[in-house]
Parts: C-alpha cells; sequence; structure tokens
C-alpha cells in the first residue's frame, strides 16, 4: 500500500503546476457516519493523505480503507471484508477543485468543491460544500459529503438491509502544512 500512496504523491505532486505554493496533510481526518435502527455505524480514520493547491485551487485526497477505526472490531470485519472489499479495493480517493477560491483572503470561507470522488472502482462527480480558514502554517478545509451505497456496489445482504442507511455521511478535516519537495 506504501507503494500506491508513493505514486499518488508523485502523480499528484507533478501534476500541480506551482513550484512553492503547495500544501500536505498526512494524518487527515475522515469519519463516516450511519444511523441505524439497532445500532449507528461510525468509524474514524487518520491517515488520510491530501494535497492542495491555493493558486490552482486544486485538491487531491488519497483514503486507506482499512484504516478506518470502529468501536467494534466485528463491525471492522464487515466493513472490510463484506462490504468495501479492501483486498480488492485498498482505497478510495478525491480529486477536485474548489470554485470560487480567494487564495488572498485571510477570511474563512465556505465554497464548493467540484471534483471525482471513487470508492471500489466507481467514479462519481460530488460537490462537496467546505470551509477553508488560512491560517499561521498553512490551511484547514472541513467538509461533509452524503456517499449513496447504491452509487458504489456497496451490497448489503437482504437480511440486514433494514439495518443499513442507504446514506453515509462522510465527514472530513485536513490541516495542510507547506510542501517541502
Amino acid at each position: 500500500m506504501n507503494k500506491f500512496l508513493l505514486a499518488f504523491i508523485f502523480i499528484i505532486s507533478s501534476s500541480i503546476t506551482s513550484e512553492t505554493n503547495e500544501f500536505i496533510e498526512r494524518q487527515g481526518q475522515v469519519t463516516f457516519f450511519s444511523y441505524t435502527s439497532v445500532e449507528n455505524i461510525q468509524a474514524t480514520n487518520n491517515q488520510v493523505l491530501s494535497l492542495f493547491n491555493p493558486e490552482t485551487q486544486e485538491i487531491a485526497v488519497s483514503i486507506l480503507m482499512r484504516a478506518f477505526v470502529f468501536k467494534k472490531s466485528l463491525m471492522r470485519e464487515h466493513f472490510n471484508e463484506s462490504y468495501i472489499e479492501s483486498d480488492l479495493y485498498p482505497k478510495a480517493t478525491f480529486s477536485g477543485k474548489i470554485i470560487g477560491f480567494d487564495a488572498t483572503s485571510e477570511d474563512e470561507q465556505t465554497k464548493i468543491i467540484k471534483g471525482d470522488f471513487t470508492l471500489k472502482n466507481i467514479t462519481k462527480p460530488v460537490e462537496i460544500k467546505a470551509k477553508i480558514t488560512k491560517n499561521a502554517d498553512g490551511y484547514i478545509i472541513s467538509g461533509t459529503l452524503d456517499v449513496l451505497i447504491n452509487d458504489y456496489s456497496i451490497n448489503v445482504p437482504p437480511l440486514l438491509s433494514p439495518n443499513i442507511s442507504k446514506k453515509i455521511e462522510v465527514s472530513f478535516n485536513f490541516k495542510y502544512a507547506p510542501y517541502e519537495k
């Protein structure tokens, strides 16, 4: 999996045109939540890699699926083996652009990020409402995305179908620092 991350970093860093204005988040946080009548399902991943270029407004994210932590080990097992099939699809990715972002502004900005989210080798266009804050070290970008399980071929056994929400809320929080090549 480290080969995937290195390839991802190389591809993204070579596709971002600015030489001095790149930012990286190596331990970004992605959390997902699913309401169910039996038991809510929640997991957090603190090993998310993301690159951001304020000048071009481009952002890219790579999420290792096995890095999600659940409160119950059985939930993690079902997630990785049955629903996401992490052995076949080890990561999810997002690449997109922040629409109307002003890199010179010191104020907090609420913007739409348009891009492509890929999960289980299925890519769908998405729009994410995000909050962007510039600080002394870099940027903080956070937001929420609703993922429909049918859009990404997440198969739920009929017996469990009433217990699994059709929509999963995915939240993210990335604290970017300058990227040193």
